[in-house]
């Protein structure tokens, strides 16, 4: 073959090797892969929305976050998630620890979310807030007679307490959180009146808690807000209210949902480019809507609903720790009989 024919082949095959090469980056730049825990009708409208605004396309796997996050650790290197989104700081801490995550601080996300609800290393960020506190019966509870997590361990209350389970992920991470600010042996003292207030078994659900309430069973529990939200929106006349704890101490403990851009991500651009989307005002609204959550950016008006609750004096504790003392709050109510 002649040796110029030859030298124009090479040519031909090396111009189309590179154009095919740029045309597979620019593929994988307009799809990302999610793994989440939270459910689809939670997800999807936002990625909808994110793909209308950009162009780029969102795939999802949804599961449980325990069971998603052994999937990225057997995937390793060959994983095709870009980010993972999970509910509870004390889930995202975890995965952070299991290396699951990379690094990522831009501008727009120290701006639109604040430090406390982020890893410090920024390894994740908080998306929506969700606030634990008091709920109480309207017709058997007076609220001057509430005031904080820790008085409910008055005996005042003394068969007329309802929890969640201690195996709950949300109550280990209040637990956490009494601990960081309190101490281990002050917040022993707590869980014990506790458990010596109870009316009942701890429930398995926040919803069954707000049931037993209503039933009479008990007069008082903790619950998530957004759990109340979806209650009021089946029932608005529903005898309970909110009451905010500890307002003139540490504040109400809240929580995330949250993400983070996968260590081994394919498409690091796009994730996290979905990743500061997310923490825009478009999306923080969509959020406060769809799961009756707070916004995540401070600077974004709650749901209508969720604004008529009225407004409360936050924990400023870094949510990091929920997952470093998670392990010291659930051998405490181990101890206390906190089943």
């Amino acid at each position: 073959m002649n040796i110029k024919i030859c030298v124009s082949l090479t040519l031909i095959m090396l111009a189309l090797t590179i154009t095919n090469a740029s045309l597979a980056q620019t593929k994988s730049e307009d799809l990302i892969t999610v793994y989440s825990s939270r459910k689809e009708h939670l997800i999807k409208p936002l990625f909808e929305s994110f793909t209308k605004d950009t162009g780029i396309k969102v795939t999802y796997l949804t599961g449980k976050g325990s069971a998603l996050i052994e999937r990225l650790k057997l995937e390793g290197k060959n994983t095709k998630a870009d980010m993972f989104m999970t509910v509870d700081a004390g889930n995202l801490w975890y995965a952070a620890t299991q290396d699951l995550f990379q690094a990522v601080q831009t501008q727009t996300l120290k701006s639109n979310i604040p430090s406390h609800l982020r890893d410090p290393k920024g390894l994740w960020t908080g998306l929506s807030v969700r606030a634990r506190t008091i709920v109480y019966s309207t017709e058997r509870v007076n609220p001057t007679d509430l005031s904080t997590y820790e008085n409910l361990a008055d005996t005042k209350w003394s068969g007329r307490l309802c929890l969640r389970s201690s195996k709950k992920i949300y109550t280990k991470s209040l637990v956490a959180s009494m601990i960081y600010h309190q101490g281990k042996n002050k917040v022993g003292d707590i869980i014990s009146g506790w458990v010596n207030n109870l009316a009942a078994t701890p429930n398995a659900k926040d919803s069954h808690v707000m049931n037993a309430i209503v039933s009479g069973q008990c007069d008082v529990g903790l619950v998530n807000t957004y759990y109340f939200g979806r209650l009021i929106a089946k029932n608005s006349n529903v005898p309970l209210k909110l009451f905010w704890a500890n307002q003139d101490t540490t504040g109400v403990h809240v929580n995330v949902s949250g993400a983070g851009v996968i260590k081994y991500a394919t498409n690091v651009k796009g994730a996290i480019k979905l990743l500061e989307w997310l923490s825009s005002a478009k999306a923080q609204a969509i959020y406060s809507s769809l799961n009756k959550e707070y916004p995540a950016n401070q600077n974004v008006a709650s749901d209508e609903v969720v604004s008529s609750w009225g407004w409360f004096k936050q924990d400023k504790m870094n949510l990091v720790q929920t997952g470093i003392l998670q392990a010291d709050a659930v051998k405490l109510m181990q101890i206390k009989g906190y089943k």
